[in-house]
């Protein structure tokens, strides 16, 4: 059961979310809140962000994932740096099934959003991208397919499937990632790999 908390300071807009998500299996809504300081922290699993003013209050390690509800995406651009689970960004028009979707992926620790937003949250604000060269080696053909699949919210053994090759190798190809990045998680990895241009959606 993935617990959420509604954050928004508007009470109608908590209201509403909070009944679209009730008759969803796998989704308790366990708390509503006006901001992520008046949050708690320890029940929530996802925080669904109705209100993009909240992102300043984002500091330090965050162990719930944040689904944002905007269409605003250069407001939410700091999430490329936050320190959260994972994040996803939805339309403030998605609908029910979609919302519920999101909120599950989220509770299970993957970058979800719509396309179009998504794309919008990975493109460089003035059109560049650092790519390979700020890298001291770059990244092999190999390296670079995994680090999008990884990117995608696909697992270890979902990425050797794809791939056709085995878990074992795939972990070496992350501790090679790794190392390379200057990096030591999967969500570091793919935050790195977004800032070098490395990873498109």
């Amino acid at each position: 059961m993935i617990r959420v908390t509604i954050v928004s300071p508007n009470h109608a807009l908590r209201v509403g979310l909070r009944e679209m998500l009730s008759g969803h299996s796998g989704i308790s809504v366990v708390g509503e809140a006006v901001n992520l300081e008046s949050m708690n922290e320890e029940e929530t699993e996802v925080a669904l962000l109705a209100s993009v003013s909240s992102v300043s209050l984002m500091a330090g390690k965050k162990n719930y994932a944040i689904l944002f509800l905007t269409d605003d995406v250069d407001a939410v651009r700091s999430l490329l740096n936050s320190k959260v689970r994972a994040w996803g960004v939805l339309s403030a028009e998605a609908t029910e099934d979609e919302l519920a979707a999101a909120v599950l992926a989220a509770g299970e620790g993957l970058w979800v959003g719509a396309p179009g937003l998504v794309e919008g949250l990975m493109r460089f604000p003035r059109g560049e991208s650092a790519g390979d060269d700020s890298l001291i080696e770059p990244l092999t053909a190999r390296e670079k397919e995994v680090l999008q699949l990884m990117a995608q919210g696909l697992a270890n053994k979902q990425i050797a499937l794809a791939l056709g090759i085995s878990e074992h190798t795939v972990k070496f190809h992350l501790s090679s990632l790794y190392a390379k990045l200057g990096i030591s998680s999967r969500t570091e990895a793919v935050r790195r790999g977004i800032e070098l241009g490395l990873i498109s959606l």
